[in-house]
């Protein structure tokens, strides 16, 4: 088995606990990380746990998310694999619509500009994620997928890989199940998106790294694969999604 990407993880903690969960994660076979920014705060977690890691090789992704619109947009740092997150997300703030979207765009253009994927979270804001991507092509991943088949089609047919957290071995997530189904074997990703959606059976602890294996377990399962070859096909997508160099 090449080893697990975990493709979405958020480091916030200190270094200690940083150095913590990449150790578990190496314990529990991952072998590269993905670590995510979205603020400021956050983008400094990610190269903070690039900085410490030494047996789990960690990208970082850099970019503001959706609830950053009040404050200045720098431009991407070309260091970073991937712009993110970005994106929309009307659950918990439909007022500051037009801001998210303006943010959002501003991004994918920045993307564009330096020909880098993004990473993008969208969540019930469908129509708004697809016109948005259709009015500005871009290249990338929706992680931690939560919508409906039909979405997640359209987003496939714009080209992008589809990632999934331990949402999907949630007893009241049909609706992912299902999306995961119209997946392609060469879209799909997994993720963890640490510290938040552990997965059954780590639900009520706080997410990380080394639960990645139990997301990636029952995806095989879920797609009739070994668990070996399953790991393999996502940790070979994750490395073409953002460039990176030959699976080592």
């Amino acid at each position: 088995m090449l080893g697990l990407f975990d493709t979405h993880a958020h480091f916030e903690g200190t270094e200690q606990e940083t150095l913590s969960l990449i150790e578990r994660a190496h314990r529990s076979g991952v072998k590269r990380i993905l670590a995510v920014g979205g603020s400021e705060s956050l983008d400094s977690g990610a190269l903070r746990a690039k900085a410490l890691s030494k047996d789990v090789i960690i990208d970082v992704a850099l970019g503001r998310d959706r609830d950053q619109y009040s404050k200045p947009c720098p431009k991407p740092d070309p260091s970073a694999v991937a712009i993110g997150e970005i994106g929309l997300d009307y659950h918990y703030d439909l007022e500051h619509r037009d801001e998210q979207c303006e943010l959002f765009a501003k991004q994918l253009e920045y993307a564009r500009e330096i020909d880098k994927p993004v990473i993008i979270h969208t969540r019930e804001a469908d129509d708004d994620t697809l016109g948005i991507l259709r009015e500005i092509p871009s290249r990338g991943v929706i992680h931690s997928f939560t919508g409906s088949p039909k979405f997640c089609r359209s987003l496939l047919d714009l080209g992008f890989m589809i990632s999934f957290s331990g949402i999907v071995t949630f007893r009241a997530a049909d609706n992912v199940r299902q999306s995961q189904a119209v997946v392609p074997d060469e879209s799909i990703l997994i993720e963890t998106d640490t510290p938040f959606l552990a997965p059954v059976p780590m639900r009520g602890n706080p997410n990380e790294p080394a639960f990645i294996v139990h997301t990636a377990k029952f995806l095989a399962d879920l797609r009739n694969m070994r668990y070996e070859d399953f790991a393999d096909l996502t940790y070979i997508n994750a490395h073409k999604t953002f460039d990176l160099k030959e699976c080592e």
